[in-house]
């Protein structure tokens, strides 16, 4: 019998705990693998190709998140998927992403069944 393939890995950014810890507990039940940072300072850039999807929340104490995915993808040329993950409005995340030249965004008011909804949809497992 062959071995089940690894689990997708997932790294989510925010410096809320909370947040933090919900996310990753609900894409970690759902069969993902996950790592969490509460800061954009701790995220190392050279490791960005070993993760399936970077969730990045936009309103961090530093830095804002769209700028910092914007500025990685242009400049450093990343192409691991980033997905703005925030409170703000679906219009005003929309708006960030495109102008970031993100993949997408997701709603954090929608809840963790549509994060993991999403995340399913975004990596089409």
């Amino acid at each position: 019998m062959p071995d089940d393939p690894s689990p997708r890995r997932i790294l989510v950014v925010d410096d809320s705990p909370l947040i933090l810890a919900a996310a990753s507990n609900a894409l970690v039940e759902a069969g993902f693998a996950v790592e969490t940072r509460s800061s954009v300072d701790q995220v190392n850039v050279s490791n960005f190709d070993g993760f399936d999807l970077v969730l990045m929340d936009v309103e961090m104490p530093e830095l804002y998140g769209d700028d910092v995915a914007g500025v990685l993808r242009r400049t450093r040329k990343i192409r691991t998927p980033i997905v703005l993950f925030s409170s703000l409005s679906d219009a005003e995340l929309r708006e960030r992403a495109q102008e970031a030249g993100l993949d997408g965004y997701i709603c954090k008011q929608e809840g963790l069944e549509h994060l993991v909804a999403e995340v399913r949809r975004l990596l089409k497992s």
